[in-house]
């Protein structure tokens, strides 16, 4: 599994943001929220195209994750923070549901 740089703006399918991306961005940096575009990270090969629910976060070695879950296919995948992440949703869900991968 070898990560593919992808650079696409999108909008939120869960809170309707304008998101700018910066070839790393896989989710919202609002609600959280993505979509299960890709097969591997980057290759939006994934047929699926259910949304991504942020079910939980974890914290690894200083490094915070989400943690998302497809409503769609139940495809469980943990995806690195961004610095523009609303940080008070993770840790509002590191509270809620740890380490839930």
């Amino acid at each position: 599994m070898s990560f593919i740089k992808t650079k696409e703006d999108f909008v939120c399918e869960h809170c309707s943001r304008e998101v700018l991306g910066n070839g790393y961005t896989n989710h919202c940096p609002r609600c959280l929220w993505g979509k299960h575009v890709d097969k591997s990270p980057g290759d939006r090969k994934e047929s699926c195209s259910g949304l991504m629910k942020p079910v939980g976060a974890e914290q690894s070695e200083g490094e915070w994750s989400i943690i998302h879950k497809c409503e769609k296919c139940s495809f469980v995948r943990k995806n690195k923070i961004s610095p523009d992440d609303n940080f008070d949703e993770v840790v509002k869900m590191a509270a809620v549901n740890p380490k839930l991968g």
